[in-house]
């Protein structure tokens, strides 16, 4: 039996089926059953740090085969908003490789349209913020392919980029739009996806703000695993409620494999 209950499910990638290098337990047994069973489901990732293919690619090196078909990623969102709102355009702080992703926008440097931020790592600095916040100040629109506050990395527990989007609409009165999760229309383009209602799905994350808060403030059931991120101490303290807690995304069909 699937852990609970439902027709399909929302899928975190980085802390759920792997961290890093190293995929976590069951990740490669729970693929092979949700496909098996014909279990509808789509991976929702808010990472920047590569394009889709590297992603891919990445995993695939490790043992996880994802399929195009089969996730959703942030920068080829945004340029689709972006080409809906005819704003063509576009300043990009966002790691070489991911620029690929965003397809049909101009790339410039003097006089965006939009500023799209994603993951750079050490990249950022005092000019570069600055940079950026001159270009919102004469009216460039702000678009967040994120607004994480933090993640796992091999050093440990590592900020994002969601605190320097808040600093950038504390500066310039601007409010971002948000691409990624935890902004409710990711979590409806993976529904789309599906062709399912938000009661027909679970969002499985190790976030409980952004992957299970944000699903469930869109009455996706919200299962969090204790891998990657998860903290037991922001469990005890977090008005989130987890529908259901797992200890690895294993847990998810231990009765099917």
């Amino acid at each position: 039996m699937f852990v609970g209950g439902k027709k399909g499910y929302l899928l975190d990638l980085e802390g759920v089926f792997h961290q890093g290098e190293h995929l976590l337990p069951g990740a490669a047994e729970t693929l092979t059953c949700l496909r098996e069973k014909k279990i509808p489901f789509v991976f929702l990732t808010n990472t920047t740090t590569k394009s889709e293919k590297n992603i891919r690619q990445d995993l695939k090196q490790l043992g996880l085969v994802i399929r195009e078909n089969e996730i959703l990623t942030t920068p080829k969102m945004a340029a689709t908003y972006l080409k809906k709102t005819g704003k063509s355009k576009v300043r990009l702080i966002l790691a070489d490789q991911v620029k690929e992703d965003v397809l049909g926008l101009e790339q410039v440097e003097e006089n965006p349209e939009a500023v799209i931020i994603g993951d750079i790592g050490d990249a950022w600095s005092y000019d570069l913020l600055n940079s950026i916040f001159r270009n919102l100040i004469a009216g460039s629109k702000l678009i967040a392919l994120h607004k994480g506050k933090y993640w796992q990395t091999k050093e440990g527990l590592s900020l994002d980029i969601g605190a320097f989007i808040t600093g950038l609409e504390y500066a310039t009165n601007i409010t971002a739009k948000v691409i990624g999760k935890p902004s409710p229309s990711f979590f409806r383009s993976g529904l789309d996806h599906l062709g399912l209602f938000a009661s027909d799905c679970s969002m499985i994350g190790d976030d409980i703000e952004s992957d299970v808060g944000g699903a469930k403030e869109l009455g996706i059931q919200g299962i969090l695993v204790k891998t990657g991120k998860f903290r037991e101490e922001q469990l005890k303290t977090s008005r989130v409620k987890p529908d259901f807690i797992l200890d690895t995304i294993g847990s998810l069909v231990q009765n099917e494999i």
